[in-house]
């Protein structure tokens, strides 16, 4: 059909798979859908620098369809996939300069760019982020911030959209990304029933929480607080004030609260509240229970703790995120 929307998906050495066959999947399986109704869909074409077959992240080889050089025209979207490179104490984003190069180039030929996963760190070096809100593979969230710094980076959502600039958490968060991009171009009835056929647990919108305050922070190295960001989410009504802490860890108070922030990279206080907040935000999501007995099972106390909390790190109420948020199973 002529009027299949075309989108060209980057390819490189050592590409993360499910960055490139979960937004795949996504637009093939809409394109199916809509051609039970005679409507056009979804052209993808996998791009490289050489036609030669791409080893992926898990060593599977895909086989581009044309290389960079010799992709022509308008399209649609250009998906830019990641990669994590390991070896330190946080993994790094893989950046390939044959991809920054071409979209560097060519970005102006598209009608939108959309970067999975740590696809955001190519797409910033291409220039294309430079004044954006962008989001990415939060263990890599905080090194795009300091190469990047005229990027706002938001290391939360699961995906944001600035524009005709799109850009997803990790890996799976590409498939939500993909699920975006179908509502955009058709609407979300179609982008509910392509979740359904691919049996997602829940379309999520781009504003939830893309991972959870224990993964989001440094790991303790120390066996003195290591147990302690687990512990305390599984405590939130338990006494968490430092003093217990301390006494848990065996660590006067003064020393413990250093030590915790050095290994931690947040505060006791900090890490508890946000824990707590991670608390609530899933029983909004996915329970019906009142405010007030949200707030005592997270250890807020009161649903005014609750209320400050939330318009303080979300910018929302409870009551607004439930709505917003609350999954389908609640």
């Amino acid at each position: 059909m002529s009027d299949l929307r075309r989108v060209a998906v980057a390819l490189f050495e050592g590409v993360e798979l499910l960055d490139v066959s979960g937004p795949a999947e996504v637009l093939a399986t809409a394109t199916r859908l809509l051609a039970a109704d005679a409507r056009p869909g979804y052209a993808v074409t996998m791009v490289a620098a050489s036609p030669d077959p791409v080893v992926t992240s898990n060593g599977v080889r895909l086989l581009p369809d044309t290389t960079f050089a010799e992709l022509t025209g308008h399209w649609d979207t250009f998906v830019v996939p990641g990669a994590l490179q390991h070896g330190g104490r946080l993994p790094d984003a893989v950046v390939d300069t044959d991809v920054v190069d071409w979209l560097a180039a060519r970005a102006g030929d598209a009608g939108r760019v959309a970067a999975v996963c740590a696809g955001a760190r190519t797409v910033a070096l291409a220039g294309l982020l430079d004044g954006r809100r962008a989001t990415t593979h939060w263990a890599v969230a905080a090194a795009l911030a300091a190469h990047h710094p005229e990027v706002e980076v938001d290391p939360d959502p699961i995906f944001i959209r600035s524009g005709d600039v799109w850009t997803s958490a990790g890996v799976t968060a590409g498939m939500d990304l993909a699920l975006a991009l179908v509502e955009a171009d058709h609407g979300r009835a179609l982008a509910l029933e392509v979740a359904r056929w691919l049996v997602m647990y829940v379309k999520r919108p781009g504003g939830q929480s893309q991972f959870s305050v224990a993964l989001s922070m440094q790991r303790p190295e120390r066996d003195d607080v290591a147990a302690l960001p687990g512990w305390i989410a599984e405590n939130l009504t338990g006494d968490l004030s430092v003093a217990a802490l301390a006494a848990r860890a065996r660590l006067s108070e003064r020393h413990f609260a250093r030590v915790f922030a050095e290994q931690v990279g947040s505060t006791p206080g900090a890490f508890i509240e946000a824990a707590r907040l991670e608390g609530a935000r899933r029983l909004l999501e996915e329970g019906r229970d009142p405010l007030p007995a949200v707030a005592r099972a997270c250890g807020f106390g009161s649903v005014e703790t609750l209320h400050r909390a939330f318009r303080r790190r979300l910018g929302v109420t409870p009551a607004q995120y439930r709505e917003r948020f609350r999954t389908s199973l609640a």
